[in-house]
């Protein structure tokens, strides 16, 4: 028996990040996108332990602004991406809205510091959506291209190609085929059926 689950990674990490603050007893409130802004300082060795503790979760605690603005970059992207919802905007105005700051800015930063495009990125995270939907295999790949926003399913076929080395179609092939061996080996008797 399999469970599919979905995830909400920034609410995730919000709550540990919450209930990690709560355990020290310190006094702060949390901002948007990974911020937390303190009442009253605390000491280096509880900085050092708070930040190992995080660790074991995956989280870390950014040292530098450029860093923090990076990692908001990441997340606002992958928040578009991910949403529920198919948000009618460009992404360099959602970018530039939620972090208020101008895309080109952005861009520049992003690029100087993760060594990629911003555009790079948002292909990126649209082929995992993609990867994620078809694993899921409720959608066909007409509305998993209309819900990432693509123009057609000949441009994401094209991107995801160019991304994974395999198309769409392949792609749910391979996954089609695990999902049979996965049944027969499960249940022997579906293989003579």
């Amino acid at each position: 028996m399999k469970m599919y689950v979905k995830f909400d990674f920034n609410a995730l990490c919000k709550k540990v990040l919450d209930d990690k603050l709560k355990e020290y007893g310190l006094k702060y409130r949390l901002l948007n996108f990974g911020e937390v802004e303190f009442y009253e300082p605390f000491t280096q060795e509880q900085h050092h332990l708070f930040k190992k503790n995080l660790g074991e979760y995956g989280i870390e605690i950014i040292e530098s602004q450029k860093t923090a603005l990076i990692q908001k970059i990441k997340d606002a992207i992958v928040e578009l991406v991910f949403s529920e919802e198919i948000i009618p905007v460009k992404a360099s105005i959602y970018i530039s809205e939620k972090l208020n700051h101008s895309y080109g800015y952005l861009s520049n930063l992003f690029s100087e510091v993760a060594y990629t495009s911003i555009e790079n990125f948002i292909i990126l995270q649209k082929i995992e959506h993609a990867k994620v939907l078809i694993i899921r295999n409720k959608q066909s790949l007409t509305e998993i291209a209309h819900k990432l926003n693509y123009s057609s399913v000949a441009h994401l076929s094209t991107q995801f190609k160019n991304t994974t080395g395999i198309t769409p179609s392949q792609f749910q092939k391979i996954v089609g085929k695990r999902r049979k061996a996965q049944n027969t080996a499960i249940n022997p008797k579906m293989q003579y059926e």
